[in-house]
């Protein structure tokens, strides 16, 4: 009989342990990997933010500066995310219009674009800049037969500024840096392949580029580097100027070392490579075809002749924290706007965001953003802020597209954010124990390696494992 007594008091004993152990160690591991974290030599001079509640319980592990503002970088896309998820829709599309002039006299071909930032994208097959292009010329040839004598873009509702508040000159000109424009081309985007010689010091040649950029040249005054000091070059495309210079290092003995830039007029881009396709197929196109951008557009004076449609928002989420996409998430803040107030306004677009949120409990004072994609060092947001936004999706019945978006690093489910001096990741984790964790770590001001603070990132992360 005593024997039996102590089997079962066994038994109890498994079964209430993980539990009891849980509540007992997973805060204390926790905090006491923070204090390990906050301690080391390399974060001396950092502010540094983490907020992690169990999603199972609602029950707060950890608050550590919770509702200081911190620059977010990249994290700050699950913000935006969600909130288009929530202002636009799921399956919301995007969609461009193209029209042809009932006047065959006039010769006008209208483009009504939509902010699109898919549009020549090369990440969909439907998207690329051949399909598009493809789709858009079949159907004007189809349409009329009349020559083409200017090209007019419906810029009606649009502000003029493409680069939100607060990005640096260094940025705007590469890639990730690119504009939010009524139109989007091909994600904004062109590649250089640079070539660099033997010896170090020496200056890197332009090998080639694509696509061809229509109006606009570009000078190396790059200079080639010691092996393995990777890209160091930047695109600098001065305002409203026809040139652009590249700056800084590639190392030696490269022969096609890819950058790339921002397209700096993707209308005309777009409107060129379609002009140029059009002669090609021996299309009626006047020489020096003017682009006209115009806010005073009657659509009843034009025949449509074909729409482009985008993918649906929740594959467009997909890329945009795949791949961590800035035009994604600013077009998407200037469509909120132009879907709610009919003018597309980043400002507009974060008020809306903002508004959003404070009636869900979130202050808007934890939500100090200046663009939607965390670019700008300006942006300030709190830890707390972060996890209560993944609190509200995890319960949409649009989470498990959301969740499919995030990426996946040292095995968890999480967003990173990454600009100078700033590191971040803001994710879900189900750790042994089956509780899943919501959490939001922020580092501000660090010094030295990059890679270091993240891995002694993953390691305070990895007690929720």
């Amino acid at each position: 009989m005593l024997l039996f007594f102590l089997q079962v008091l066994v038994v109890l004993y498994s079964i209430f342990l993980p539990a009891y152990s849980w509540s007992q160690t997973v805060p204390e591991k926790l905090n006491a990997a923070f204090k390990n974290f906050a301690n080391d030599p390399q974060l001396r001079n950092a502010t540094i933010s983490l907020y992690v509640v169990d999603a199972t319980t609602g029950k707060v592990v950890l608050d550590k500066n919770g509702r200081v503002g911190m620059v977010p970088a990249s994290t700050q896309k699950v913000i935006t995310s969600v909130s288009a998820y929530e202002l636009l829709g799921k399956n919301f599309q995007f969609q461009t219009q193209v029209a042809f002039s009932k006047n065959k006299e006039a010769g006008t071909l209208l483009i009504v674009p939509s902010g699109d930032p898919t549009l020549g994208s090369w990440r969909w097959p439907g998207t690329s800049e051949q399909a598009i292009i493809k789709k858009v010329s079949q159907a004007i040839q189809k349409a009329t037969a009349a020559p083409i004598r200017e090209v007019r873009i419906d810029n009606q509702g649009w502000e003029g500024e493409a680069i939100p508040d607060g990005w640096i000159w260094q940025d705007i000109g590469n890639y990730y840096g690119a504009g939010s424009f009524k139109l989007n081309w091909h994600e904004n985007q062109f590649d250089v392949y640079l070539k660099s010689g033997k010896n170090l010091g020496s200056p890197v040649s332009i090998a080639g580029i694509q696509p061809f950029l229509y109006g606009y040249s570009l000078q190396s005054k790059v200079i080639a580097a010691a092996p393995e000091t990777g890209d160091k070059a930047f695109i600098y495309f001065p305002l409203n100027a026809p040139a652009g210079v590249i700056r800084g290092t590639i190392p030696v003995n490269q022969n096609n070392f890819k950058i790339s830039g921002a397209l700096p007029q993707p209308l005309h881009q777009f409107v060129r490579t379609l002009l140029d396709s059009l002669a090609k197929e021996e299309a009626k196109i006047s020489k020096n075809v003017p682009i006209i951008p115009s806010s005073n557009i009657s659509a009843a004076d034009y025949v449509p002749v074909c729409t482009v449609v985008s993918p649906p928002l929740d594959s467009i989420i997909f890329w945009l924290n795949r791949k961590s996409i800035n035009l994604y998430s600013e077009a998407l803040v200037k469509t909120i706007s132009y879907k709610n107030k009919k003018v597309a306004s980043t400002e507009t677009g974060l008020e809306l965001i903002r508004d959003f949120w404070k009636q869900r409990n979130i202050p808007e004072s934890e939500l100090n953003m200046v663009d939607g994609s965390g670019l700008s060092p300006l942006n300030r947001i709190t830890t707390q802020a972060q996890v209560s936004v993944l609190q509200y999706a995890l319960k949409q019945n649009w989470f498990k597209s959301f969740y499919a978006s995030l990426p996946v690093y040292n095995n968890i489910k999480m967003k990173s954010g990454t600009i100078r001096g700033v590191k971040g990741f803001c994710g879900y984790h189900t750790g042994s124990n089956k509780h899943q964790y919501i959490f939001s770590f922020l580092v501000n001001n660090y010094n030295g390696s990059s890679t270091a603070v993240v891995q002694k990132m993953y390691k305070v992360l990895n007690t929720l494992k």
